[in-house]
């Protein structure tokens, strides 16, 4: 049986930058969108022969905004990923999208049609107030309106993204966030604690607006897993939460060490025994100059290391058994209800999610990795 393996397709464009980005994304470049189709293109074709002795069960196009790239490019990629890889009938293809440019019924039902059947919606706040803050250009109503185009177009997977922390947020606007989220309808949230990082437009003026405290984030985060358990939203990663059955395929597969090839500038790859990158460089990218920022195999040890990190992310955690030499860290981490043990497995309780980083140094540094 061939093994699995994931696409990603990074489409660089946006209608504006977000205050908060550091994603290689592009504003004001719509000229350079065909061009970019076709480097894709051929980018895919020239992978394509590497991966013949694999089935693709999840595509997924990033960004970016890949609704402002435009339905009908997106579904030509697709189609020409159909037609060059082995994609299983029931692969996950997802396509984020921004409320903005996601509200036309049309545009849709092409994606749909083509092969598309996850939609991630970059809802990020209900509140306008919030929203202009951070420099996003939809509004709470355009939000509302992507979701009804997307169940019309025949989405019946959908995925919210939400961001708590944001400037002058309150503990109250943030559940009030999460409630407006819940009353759409969707079948998958990511919720996500704002990063100030260094070199956006936020973080300059970092010093002239008022951000939630650690302490207040952590409150938020808290109140947004308790909340979603209660409206039927599992957490299955720290910031993922989805009905039965929901969860995002694709991105357990990076969660599980599972392989994928990344295309365009900015785009990543596990494949092989490889970790590989693209360089961010739209322009080298358009004269078929792919160059890489990252290229090495992946040691043993360092990839143990990842599977401990990545693992005690999930909230189902790790098996005891490849736990054994972290036992009194974890049992340490137990008493002070940062970790418990649940069918066999060691796994973070949502206050060890808290301060996962802290814990998974520990439990790394107890196994010598």
């Amino acid at each position: 049986m061939k093994p699995n393996l994931g696409l990603y397709i990074h489409i660089p464009f946006c209608k504006s930058k977000c205050a908060y980005c550091d994603f290689y994304s592009l504003a004001r470049s719509e000229p350079a969108m065909d061009a970019y189709a076709a480097a894709l293109e051929t980018s895919l074709r020239t992978a394509a022969p590497k991966a013949a002795g694999y089935v693709v069960d999840t595509v997924y196009f990033g960004g970016g905004t890949p609704s402002f790239f435009g339905a009908s490019r997106l579904a030509a990629l697709l189609e020409m990923i159909s037609d060059c890889f082995d994609v299983l009938p029931d692969a996950e293809i997802t396509t984020e999208a921004n409320p903005e440019s996601a509200r036309n019924v049309d545009a849709l039902r092409v994606l749909r049609r083509a092969g598309f059947n996850r939609v991630s919606l970059g809802m990020q706040s209900a509140d306008d107030e919030e929203l202009r803050a951070v420099g996003r250009i939809h509004t709470a109503a355009d939000t509302a309106a992507a979701v009804s185009a997307a169940r019309k177009a025949g989405f019946d997977n959908l995925s919210l993204d939400l961001i708590y922390g944001l400037p002058g947020q309150t503990r109250e606007r943030w559940r009030a966030n999460l409630a407006a989220a819940v009353a759409l309808a969707p079948e998958h949230l990511s919720c996500y604690g704002l990063k100030v990082e260094p070199g956006t437009p936020l973080y300059n003026r970092r010093d002239s607006i008022s951000l939630p405290d650690d302490d207040a984030q952590a409150d938020m985060y808290l109140d947004t897993v308790e909340f979603l358990a209660g409206q039927g939203f599992a957490q299955y990663e720290i910031s993922n939460f989805a009905l039965r059955g929901h969860e995002s395929r694709h991105n357990l597969k990076y969660w599980t060490l599972g392989e994928y090839l990344g295309f365009g500038p900015g785009a990543h790859s596990d494949f092989g025994g490889r970790r590989f990158a693209v360089a961010r460089d739209l322009d080298s990218f358009l004269r078929g100059n792919v160059t890489y920022s990252e290229d090495a195999p992946i040691m043993q040890r360092e990839r143990a290391a990842e599977r401990i990190m990545l693992g005690l992310r999930l909230a189902r955690g790790l098996p005891i058994t490849e736990l054994a030499g972290a036992e009194s860290v974890l049992r340490a981490c137990a008493a002070h209800g940062l970790a418990e043990q649940s069918g066999g497995n060691w796994r973070l309780t949502p206050r060890g999610f808290l301060i996962s980083n802290a814990v998974i140094v520990r439990v790394q540094d107890a196994m010598e990795l």
